[in-house]
């Protein structure tokens, strides 16, 4: 069988405790481009639901790793959740590089959940560097059926003039500086091949936020705004990377909301 046959597939299913009574958790190993990479599914035990929800984590290695809690918490909204751990982490295989071809994990976990039983539409969510993955994925995927952003990069190269904290992890991880290789910057950076994508797209961010700026949802924005796409936007003028608590469950049930209310194709 040809590898990109492969990609989806899944190898092996391992029960996890959940933290929430209500949410079956697994842990999964699945094929992408050959490689065995780690996952996490996330199921709803009492509500039938034909949406599938794709978690795009942020950071890289032990920085931003899925958390069962949060999996979970998306989970109880009404969806199965799938989210990759990327290529080369917690005991998958090859090398995570941060949006090059680690979003083929991506990719392949979209094919995941589309091939689970009465999963009917995908859904994508992507936080920090995973709004850079969702947002591929969207181009990739022209049957996705939303696209959302919170907190999400979306300008690599911009990351790295922000980002002095990251210069040196992402001079190795990509190979070298925007200057140098630019069109290694430019790959990774999705603003370039947005005209694309179907979906709508919806974009949550905190003006204060330090991590990833306000700017990258800016250019977000007015990039789908000009190629007259389908896209809206939620910013929070007093809040930075990470909101509080009670904030952060009501912006979750607001997004998983205004997902259901996209009209099914």
């Amino acid at each position: 069988m040809e590898i990109e046959e492969m990609n989806g597939r899944i190898v092996s299913v391992q029960r996890f405790p959940s933290p929430n009574p209500q949410v079956e958790l697994n842990l999964i190993t699945y094929f992408s481009e050959g490689l065995r990479v780690k996952g996490m599914l996330a199921i709803p035990k009492n509500i039938q639901t034909d949406e599938g929800f794709l978690y795009l984590r942020g950071g890289i290695k032990g920085v931003g790793k899925v958390r069962p809690a949060r999996i979970a918490q998306f989970a109880a909204e009404g969806f199965t959740v799938f989210a990759p751990f990327y290529r080369g982490n917690e005991g998958g295989e090859g090398y995570e590089d941060f949006a090059g071809d680690d979003r083929e994990d991506a990719f392949s976990g979209f094919l995941l959940l589309k091939s689970l039983p009465g999963i009917k539409r995908v859904h994508v969510f992507g936080f920090s560097r995973g709004g850079v993955m969702a947002l591929m994925t969207g181009i990739h995927f022209p049957e996705c059926a939303s696209v959302v952003t919170w907190g999400g990069v979306s300008d690599m190269e911009l990351t790295y003039l922000e980002r002095q904290d990251l210069r040196r992890m992402m001079k190795r991880v990509i190979g070298g500086t925007p200057g140098k290789y630019p069109e290694r910057y430019k790959k990774r950076t999705p603003l370039y091949e947005i005209e694309r994508i179907q979906s709508p797209v919806l974009i949550i961010h905190g003006v204060l936020d330090q991590n990833v700026s306000v700017e990258h949802a800016y250019r977000l924005e007015r990039r789908l705004q000009a190629l007259d796409k389908p896209v809206e936007a939620w910013y929070f003028s007093e809040f930075t990377h990470y909101f509080p608590p009670k904030v952060n469950r009501k912006v979750v049930e607001d997004l998983t909301m205004w997902m259901k209310t996209i009209p099914k194709w």
